[in-house]
């Protein structure tokens, strides 16, 4: 059984768009691109190192895929370029236009069905990066094991969110907390079942 981990850059108010740069994604008009970029230091990036340093598959959506296909392939001196040239790419998309960074294989079919599958087999743990509207089809279907959330402390006030509207309830249990210098909390938390309700009310 294969564990697939959700990794996602955030602000406060919960938007996840285009945190790497302006032209990163554009859609609904956003124009706050590259909101994550200044707030980065030595933890941060030794974190990503850790997390990058495990064997790993990448899950990602079609845009997802374009935006990582056409930077890494030829930044190969970046830190992190190597685990994710090499990790094998499951790609979720409607289009059929070919997979020309590899090894890439593409989910075709439903989607949750597919992914299902995957992480029934052997192989490493699953990471999805980005992929906004993936996400949301792996939260529908219960199909994530592992949260990564880095919160950064800024608002934005619109653009996609990583919990938007027709997000099914849930508890999350928080496993691990670290936080930057410059004040990015980074999180760890697992599902923890179905919320479970109280009151404050005296009797």
């Amino acid at each position: 059984m294969r564990k697939l981990m959700v990794g996602t850059f955030l602000t406060l108010d919960g938007v996840m768009q285009a945190p790497g740069g302006p032209e990163e994604d554009t859609s609904g008009g956003f124009a706050h691109g590259g909101w994550s970029v200044n707030y980065w230091d030595e933890l941060m990036g030794r974190i990503m190192s850790e997390q990058m340093g495990q064997p790993f598959d990448l899950l990602l959506g079609r845009k997802t895929y374009d935006i990582f296909a056409a930077y890494w392939p030829h930044a190969t001196e970046e830190a992190g370029a190597k685990p994710l040239n090499d990790a094998t790419k499951y790609v979720a998309s409607r289009s059929h236009r070919p997979l020309d960074w590899g090894p890439s294989v593409l989910i075709e079919g439903d989607a949750a069905e597919s992914i299902a599958a995957l992480k029934r087999g052997d192989g490493p743990e699953l990471q999805v990066h980005g992929s906004g509207n993936l996400i949301q089809t792996l939260l529908r279907n219960n199909l994530v094991d592992e949260f990564r959330l880095w919160t950064f402390p800024v608002v934005i006030g619109s653009g996609k969110r990583l919990f938007s509207d027709g997000t099914i309830p849930a508890a999350l249990k928080l496993v691990d907390s670290k936080v930057s210098t410059t004040g990015v909390v980074i999180g760890t938390y697992e599902p923890a079942g179905e919320i479970t309700p109280g009151s404050f009310a005296l009797e």
